[in-house]
């Protein structure tokens, strides 16, 4: 058998929104990667405010404006933690904070020349915000728009031209690094889930043939053992029925009496081929066939009356119904061993067949006043009658149970679950 295999590991799944994309990465990267950037932009800010400050402002104003504006902007960078997780459903807000951002870093750089190393927090920014299409157009912005604000024919100080130009170039060295090492890991494992998603598809097509070869088997054992007990039920009672006829017959001492076994014994064999006919082809029993399984259960109950001379009754109680054909054919057959086992072993004077219909049972009862036989016997002389008929019984879901003793007669009581026949209420 092939062993107990585990789901193959999900792949990460690319959204519309890539960078620090869902699924990605980690579900806890998600959770602290607004903070992270957040942070960092904060501290950026903050450091080129203390450089700022140690420089000349001129006019005082200015640089209270300045400040202002500094502190605004540590403000909105703290918005990045609830548009973050947010930034693929909502886009535009995304987009929105991204161009407040850019515009306050802009005007900071025109004001302060430190302030551009704070310009330069946009490209990470860019690329974890927006798909890679749109995070070019806005790194590609944040390399631009402040250097025309400010003026690129103005002299600048040779660390703030370094920043504008290594910075971004050192970070998209590191991004492109970054994503190439994600899908190589992305494409291992995708790598791995095949070699293991080949694995099983391998084993489970061994096993589906071994299932099929089993059924196969199966299906083979359960038809034999379909034709054992359709053959006991029909052609083995049959020709147990022409013999008794027949040893009637030679006893027989009045010609009507020899003739009238004979008769019954033209009856049965043409009744047991009909049967045989019927049970190669798996039809219903021809009793079922033409009539209810209540009179059906009647006329097996006369036939064996007639043909053994033991007194046989048939009653009903309850509510009759259909049933599903399986049960009426098993019910049928448990009654026909049962009067078959009596009219052969049990010496019986009276047999008694009784079919019950409950809410949701049926039950058949066949008692007689025979002899009776102890739990260890065979009760047909072969062994195969009363086992055939628990396996008809337990076939569908019913129970059987058979009670006698020397000298009490036997009783033997099927139980079923009472069914109805489709398309009945």
């Amino acid at each position: 058998m092939a062993a107990a295999l585990s789901p193959p590991e999900r792949t990460p799944r690319l959204s519309p929104m890539m960078g620090l994309r869902p699924g990605s990465v980690d579900p806890r990267a998600e959770r602290w990667a607004g903070p992270v950037f957040a942070g960092v932009g904060i501290l950026a800010l903050a450091v080129c405010t203390i450089i700022a400050a140690g420089q000349p402002h001129g006019d005082p104003a200015h640089w209270r404006a300045t400040l202002l504006l500094a502190a605004a902007s540590g403000l909105w960078l703290l918005l990045l933690i609830p548009v973050f997780p947010r930034r693929t459903q909502s886009p535009w807000l995304a987009i929105g904070f991204f161009v407040v951002l850019l515009a306050a870093a802009t005007v900071l750089t025109s004001r302060l020349d430190p302030f551009t190393a704070f310009a330069s927090i946009g490209y990470p920014i860019a690329f974890v915000l927006f798909p890679t299409r749109w995070s070019i157009f806005a790194a590609a912005a944040t390399a631009v728009v402040p250097l025309l604000a400010k003026g690129i024919w103005q002299p600048s100080p040779p660390w703030i031209t370094a920043v504008s130009i290594v910075g971004p170039i050192l970070y998209a060295a590191w991004f492109v690094g970054a994503e190439n090492e994600q899908r190589r890991r992305t494409n291992e494992k995708l790598a791995q889930s095949n070699a293991r998603l080949e694995t099983a598809l391998t084993e489970n097509a061994a096993l589906h043939a071994q299932l099929l070869t089993q059924a196969r088997e199966a299906g083979v054992l359960d038809e034999r053992q379909r034709m054992a007990r359709e053959i006991h039920d029909t052609v083995a009672q049959g020709l147990t029925g022409i013999v008794t006829q027949l040893q009637a017959a030679d006893r027989a001492t009045e010609a009507a009496d020899r003739q009238r076994h004979l008769d019954h014994v033209h009856t049965l064999a043409k009744d047991s081929l009909t049967e045989a006919r019927r049970a190669v082809q798996a039809l219903r029993p021809e009793p079922l066939a033409d009539s209810h399984l209540p009179e059906a259960l009647a006329g097996l109950a006369n036939r064996v009356s007639d043909t053994s001379g033991v007194k046989v009754t048939a009653d009903v109680e309850g509510d009759t119904r259909p049933l599903l054909p399986e049960l009426e054919v098993a019910l049928y057959r448990v009654a026909q061993e049962a009067l078959a086992n009596a009219e052969k072993h049990a010496r019986a004077n009276r047999i008694g067949l009784t079919l019950t219909y409950t809410s949701d049972l049926v039950m058949l009862d066949v008692r007689d006043d025979g002899k009776g036989f102890a739990p260890g016997d065979r009760g047909d002389g072969t062994g195969f009658g009363l086992e055939a008929m628990r396996q008809r019984v337990q076939r569908v879901a019913g129970s059987l149970t058979i009670e006698s003793a020397r000298g009490e007669g036997t009783a033997v009581h099927a139980e079923f679950p009472a069914i109805s026949s489709p398309g009945t209420a």
